[in-house]
């Protein structure tokens, strides 16, 4: 969470591998580490702030976890942003994210 909070790009690449999958809505679900990275500068512009804070994290084996998060922030041109998270995670044996994919509790925001 804190390589996703710097948000430097450079500080995320060492999470991702060209067999990485994720799915962050309301993009696709995509596949591969430059993908993945470009999904998140495009992220990242969409706001002038955004910061991640973990309140639970429930492992669910074999390398899953259940991450329950708030993000907030301010996005660009719309104003303060709030919304609550659940992320299933699961890692490799080497600690690098297999796949990722959010639900957000509340989608207005990104229409």
């Amino acid at each position: 969470m804190k390589d996703l909070n710097s948000l430097k790009i450079e500080h995320l690449e060492k999470w991702f591998t060209d067999e990485s999958t994720i799915w962050i809505p309301p993009s696709k679900q995509i596949s591969g580490k430059n993908r993945i990275l470009a999904l998140f500068r495009a992220i990242f512009r969409r706001y002038d702030s955004i910061e991640w804070q973990v309140f639970e994290i429930f492992p669910l084996g074999n390398q899953k976890f259940f991450y329950q998060t708030t993000s907030y922030g301010r996005m660009t041109d719309k104003g303060v942003y709030e919304n609550n998270i659940c992320t299933l995670v699961q890692f490799s044996e080497e600690g690098k994210i297999i796949y990722l994919s959010d639900y957000f509790k509340d989608t207005k925001a990104f229409n």
